[in-house]
C-alpha cells in the first residue's frame, strides 16, 4: 500500500492506493499554518483513519521548492514554513520510506500520464490559491526545470512588473472579484482573466515548445468557463516562431496531485 500526502496551503489530502493504483481511502483536513501543530493534526489523522494500514513507501507533495536528497522543504509557498524536515518529520508517523516532491510536478506526472500516448512534451500549469507548474517529458518530470515556479515570473500588468500569480491566480481572482471561481460566471470577468492567464503562457511557450498544455488546479476546474476566452487569446499572438499548441482542461484537476504522489512511488521507489 502506498500513501500520498497532500499539503495544500488551506487543506491537506491524505489518500491510500493499493500497489495497481486503485485509490482505497482518503481523508482531508485543514492545514494548520504552525508546522509543529499541522504534525498533530496528521498524526491524529492517520492514527484516526489510516491505523489498519502498512505502508511500504508514502510521497509528500509541498507546495514549494524541495531540496530532494535531503528530504527538505525550503519553501512552502503561501505557507510561512521554510527548511523544514519533512521527509524525517513525516517518516516517523507513518513508519515507512518518504519521497518527497513538488505538488505542481507531481500533479503534472499523473496529469501527463494520462495522455503520453498522445504527447511527449506536456506543459502542466496548476491555477489555485498559486500558480505552479511541472514539464513532464516521455513519462518523466523533466530534472532540468525541476525547480521552476512559474507563478513567480515576473511580467507587466497594469504597467507594473508583477508576480503572474499576483494577478492570474486563484488568490487575486477572490482578492478582485470578491467571489470563488465557483461562485462566477460573467463571461466578461472570464475573458479578462483569460487575458492575465495568457501574460504568463505566453512567456512559457516561447521558453518550453510543449506539445500540449494542460490547465489543472481548483481554477482550472473551471476551464470550460474560460478556455475559448484563453485559445483566443493566445491565438492572437501566435507566431511562426511560437505556436500554440493545444490547451486542455487536466482530467482530474482537483486531484492531479494526490494520484502524482502515486505515479512518483512507483517510478522511483
Amino acid at each position: 500500500m502506498y500513501l500520498g500526502i497532500d499539503i495544500g496551503g488551506s487543506k491537506t489530502l491524505l489518500a491510500v492506493f493499493t500497489n495497481d493504483g486503485k485509490l482505497s481511502k482518503e481523508h482531508k483536513f485543514a492545514t494548520n499554518p504552525d508546522y509543529r501543530r499541522f504534525l498533530d493534526d496528521l498524526a491524529a489523522a492517520l492514527k484516526s483513519n489510516f491505523a489498519d494500514f502498512e505502508f511500504d513507501y508514502a510521497c509528500c507533495a509541498v507546495p514549494g521548492r524541495v531540496n530532494r536528497k535531503a528530504g527538505i522543504a525550503e519553501d512552502f509557498g503561501n505557507l510561512k514554513w521554510h527548511n523544514v524536515a519533512i521527509k524525517n518529520d513525516v517518516g516517523r508517523l507513518v513508519s515507512a520510506p518518504i519521497l518527497v516532491e513538488n505538488d505542481a510536478k507531481l500533479g503534472g506526472l499523473s496529469e501527463a500520464l494520462l495522455v503520453h500516448k498522445k504527447y511527449k512534451k506536456i506543459l502542466y500549469v496548476t491555477i489555485s490559491t498559486g500558480i505552479g507548474g511541472g514539464i513532464i517529458i516521455n513519462g518523466k518530470i523533466d530534472p532540468v526545470l525541476a525547480d521552476m515556479e512559474p507563478g513567480h515570473m515576473l511580467l507587466e500588468h497594469d504597467g507594473k512588473l508583477k508576480k503572474w500569480e499576483d494577478f492570474a491566480s486563484g488568490r487575486a481572482f477572490r482578492e478582485k472579484y470578491g467571489k470563488l471561481a465557483s461562485e462566477i460566471n460573467d463571461q466578461a470577468i472570464w475573458k479578462s482573466f483569460a487575458a492575465n492567464i495568457a501574460l504568463g503562457l505566453e512567456e512559457l511557450l516561447a521558453i518550453i515548445h510543449p506539445d500540449v498544455v494542460i490547465i489543472g488546479g481548483g481554477v482550472g476546474a473551471h476551464y470550460e468557463k474560460f478556455g475559448k476566452f484563453l485559445d483566443e487569446a493566445m491565438k492572437k499572438n501566435e507566431s511562426d516562431m511560437v505556436k500554440v499548441p493545444p490547451i486542455i482542461k487536466a482530467q482530474r484537476p482537483e486531484e492531479a496531485v494526490i494520484y502524482g504522489c502515486y505515479e512518483y512511488v512507483k517510478q522511483n521507489a
